[in-house]
């Protein structure tokens, strides 16, 4: 008879998110995910795996928790400049009192796993896609409602959020003081008046 888990897998995978996006993949070692989850590591293995395959449903965890929030936000809008600028606040805010900045996990894997492996990779930029085609929709909405003039078009200006925002991202996760990040954020924004 097989037996039944003790353990919520959504709760084991938001704290493996939090190893991950603090550590990397590549620094997070087996006795780190036996620590950090709170489980064995025969528990670890035969829910997840391995440590590749929990990674895998962390970082879709992570685009669920924290992505589709800041999607959201924007297809729910109605003045899209200012649903704009408060992702740019958040994304200062999240970590700019954080004792350890972390950045942002997409962007960070991107960085350490995207060059050679083709998985993640994949993953990566299907995320960054979804991301971009959610602000051109936003963009074109806000250059119709007049918000937004039509200078660029709203598929360069949505990579150029999207580009922004990860920037932005690596920025906070180096320690960038606050009056640098503000100067980002409003030269950014100012593409949008």
């Amino acid at each position: 008879m097989a037996r039944t888990r003790e353990f919520d897998e959504t709760e084991v995978l938001d704290k493996a998110v939090e190893l991950f996006w603090t550590k990397g993949y590549n620094a997070t070692s087996a006795n780190d995910l036996v620590k950090g989850l709170g489980l064995s590591r025969s528990s670890i293995y035969s829910t997840f795996t391995d440590k590749r395959t929990l990674f895998i449903k962390s970082l879709d965890r992570y685009r669920r928790r924290n992505v589709d929030q800041m999607l959201n936000m924007v297809k729910q809008s109605n003045d899209i400049p200012k649903t704009i600028a408060d992702i740019f606040k958040m994304v200062v805010a999240q970590d700019i009192t954080a004792k350890i900045p972390k950045g942002c996990l997409m962007v960070n894997t991107g960085v350490e796993l995207a060059p050679h492996d083709n998985e993640i990779a994949r993953i990566v930029n299907e995320n960054g896609q979804n991301i971009e085609n959610t602000f051109k929709v936003a963009i074109e909405r806000g250059q119709d409602l007049g918000q937004i003039p039509k200078t660029h078009d709203a598929e360069s200006l949505a990579r150029f959020i999207h580009n922004n925002i990860s920037g932005l991202r690596v920025a906070v996760k180096s320690n960038a003081e606050k009056k640098a990040l503000d100067d980002i954020v409003k030269i950014c924004l100012s593409v949008l008046k």
